[in-house]
């Protein structure tokens, strides 16, 4: 990576590389073109619970080592998770009006993610302001902890399990998502450097 070049710049580099291989992804028999806002929808929500369960690791294995520098990573991956979460939910809404025709707001799980996103945004605000490395780094292990167990009991009404895509059979579509959710994390990765960037200079 070039000195002079901001983290940001491959970020925006990198969603438009997202951006542009989806645009190109494989159709499918029952949703068609449109089928392809589904996967980056789908792409974009792993790659922000990605960064919220690193931000948890890396959390705990820095209140385990006393570790500066994972509390740091922690902090920054909180805020890179929070950023994928909130712009997830337009994409979610994206995918249901032009698959279903309709916002369906009242979509169990679309509640949890909107409650999710204010409590998520709200934490890590808190978070910034308090500025304290253990508390940063537990609550982001609380977050994600809270977010799994309520999404594993929440009821399923478009989002059926298991999951269509990797049940499908269908590799061209499997290798196809797998390759979105790659570049979704390399995307997150920048962000992530550029939230460590603004982090303070210790002696």
């Amino acid at each position: 990576m070039e000195k002079n070049k901001s983290p940001l710049f491959y970020f925006s580099l990198t969603i438009i590389l997202l951006a542009m291989l989806a645009f190109f992804g494989p159709e499918e028999k029952s949703l068609g073109a449109n089928v392809k806002i589904v996967y980056l929808h789908g792409a974009w929500v792993l790659a922000a619970e990605a960064a919220f369960i690193a931000a948890a690791l890396a959390g705990f294995f820095a209140l385990i080592l006393r570790k500066e520098v994972l509390h740091a990573w922690s902090a920054a991956l909180g805020r890179t998770g929070i950023i994928f979460w909130l712009t997830y939910l337009p994409l979610s809404l994206w995918a249901m009006q032009s698959n279903w025709n309709g916002l369906f707001l009242a979509e169990p799980r679309y509640r949890l993610a909107i409650m999710f996103a204010v409590t998520g945004v709200l934490l890590q605000l808190g978070l910034w302001l308090f500025n304290i490395s253990w508390l940063t780094s537990f609550g982001n292990i609380l977050y994600i902890i809270t977010l799994r167990v309520v999404f594993a009991t929440a009821q399923n009404v478009m989002h059926p399990p298991p999951s269509p895509i990797f049940n499908s059979g269908l590799w061209n579509i499997i290798l196809f998502f797998v390759g979105l959710n790659i570049l979704a994390w390399i995307a997150g990765y920048f962000l992530t450097r550029f939230f460590l960037g603004l982090r303070p200079a210790k002696e």
